[in-house]
């Protein structure tokens, strides 16, 4: 469903990759891994359209993305490093705002079960800022139990999580894939994914 042809990315006179070739089927899960300034987050954020590529192509459903526009951004959820939340808003609101966005119809009800999978259970209409670290990021994280995008990706989703949250993070990636989703991530603590190979593509 999604293939990617001859891709090339630079940054500044710096060529991060080139010649790239990969493709990704319902239900695979990809790691891109790479040192600290091999490309990996500009190849994540190529992948989504955000960064234009220096050459090559990337086809969603046998189709340019450039293409493709919103049906492409539709099908697609991109996590980063930043949590990318309100901190003067509820974890609550920031959710229904962010589902908004990404035209996703769900009522509170729906937030709130998933703030509450994510381990947030009496923390759905606190400040944001008055919440740690971890706990901001798995607000982040429930993100993606109320998108109904087939492609996930990744850039370091268990920053700032501790062990039960990264065992979370786990079940919920493979229910994705069971449920014929695919995911691209990248991650420099140990992702296990029980019955799914994980893929690996290599940035040097």
């Amino acid at each position: 469903m999604l293939e990617i042809s001859n891709l090339a990315c630079s940054r500044g006179d710096h060529l991060l990759f080139s010649e790239l070739n990969f493709s990704l089927s319902s239900g695979e899960l990809l790691q891109v891994q790479g040192a600290n300034g091999s490309g990996k987050t500009s190849l994540l954020r190529t992948l989504c359209g955000f960064i234009m590529p220096d050459a090559g192509e990337i086809r969603w459903r046998g189709q340019n993305i450039r293409e493709l526009g919103d049906q492409f951004y539709a099908e697609m959820i991109y996590l980063g490093h930043l949590n990318a939340i309100k901190d003067e808003l509820n974890a609550l609101e920031n959710l229904r705002i962010s589902a908004g966005l990404a035209g996703c119809k769900v009522d509170d009800k729906q937030v709130i079960a998933a703030l509450r999978r994510l381990g947030l259970r009496g923390r759905e209409t606190l400040p944001v800022k008055v919440l740690s670290q971890g706990q901001r990021r798995r607000v982040a994280l429930a993100r993606l139990l109320l998108s109904n995008a087939s492609l996930w990706i990744l850039d370091e989703p268990l920053t700032a999580l501790d062990v039960g949250a990264v065992g979370l993070m786990q079940e919920l990636i493979s229910e994705h894939l069971v449920n014929n989703g695919m995911v691209i991530y990248t991650t420099h603590q140990p992702l296990e994914v029980v019955g799914v190979a994980t893929r690996q593509l290599a940035l040097s």
